[in-house]
């Protein structure tokens, strides 16, 4: 199984149409065999699904997310773990050992630069700063 991450700098990126980096593990036998943070090419929100898919990526493991790239994740047959927020590392061991709870409230309901807009479970501005 192929797992990816929003990512930088080590941690979960929060607005997953946005993100410029994935980190893809390769998950052998309930562990990661390996793992490589890959770009995105500067692909955005409706790019991404397709992007992952012909990564081979089964599950992907975000923060904030939008009802239509959940939608277009799920058409492809990805799993998507929403609300996650912290080290990547980290987030992907607590999925292997079952400790992984999504936060089903991470849906970005936004698509307006610089409104204000609501991302379930954020901050100010209803995203925290991190959903821009």
């Amino acid at each position: 199984m192929k797992l990816a991450t929003t990512y930088e700098n080590g941690q979960i990126f929060q607005h997953f149409g946005k993100t410029q980096q994935f980190k893809i593990y390769d998950i052998q036998e309930g562990k990661v065999g390996f793992s490589m943070v890959t770009s995105t090419g500067g692909q955005g929100h409706g790019a991404l699904a397709g992007f992952l898919r012909m990564l081979g990526i089964s599950v992907v493991i975000c923060g904030g997310i939008g009802p239509g790239a959940q939608d277009a994740l799920a058409q492809l047959d990805i799993t998507v773990i929403p609300g996650v927020t912290g080290d990547a590392d980290q987030a992907v061991a607590d999925f292997l050992a079952g400790k992984l709870v999504p936060n089903t409230e991470a849906l970005c309901n936004h698509h307006h630069e610089g409104a204000i807009h609501t991302c379930g479970g954020h901050g100010d501005h209803g995203c925290g700063g991190g959903c821009h």
